[in-house]
């Protein structure tokens, strides 16, 4: 697997990427910087493969940018909790990122194990 299949896993087709980020420093500077920390979140706990995260990220820009040009406060796009913001936006996908990846795999592993179990 070569440097362009990692990243097309992890980020995905690497045009949208250029786009979001195009799209992102359009941004004035105090919503650019919420997105900037939003992605980096996004990048360590959101989807598990590179079309998910594409369509998160697209979903971030578009919700900023509506911001921006209506002037909504930041805090009023995010409220108070921003992780909870962000992971309200994973869960928006059916994959739902690493953690529910990983969620599955320990429900599947007690199952698993429940199975194994001798009865008494």
């Amino acid at each position: 697997m070569g440097i362009s299949d990692v990243t097309q896993k992890m980020i995905g087709d690497k045009k949208k990427w250029r786009e979001f980020k195009a799209r992102s420093h359009a941004l004035p500077e105090n919503y650019r910087t919420a997105v900037d920390g939003f992605t980096r979140y996004l990048m360590y706990f959101g989807a598990a493969d590179g079309d998910t995260a594409t369509s998160i990220l697209e979903d971030l820009i578009d919700v900023f940018e509506r911001a921006a040009a209506d002037g909504t406060p930041i805090r009023d796009i995010v409220g108070d909790d921003p992780v909870e913001f962000a992971d309200a936006l994973i869960a928006n996908y059916e994959k739902g990122g690493y953690i529910a990846k990983e969620r599955s795999r320990l429900n599947e592993a007690v199952t698993r194990a429940e199975a194994m179990t001798p009865r008494t």
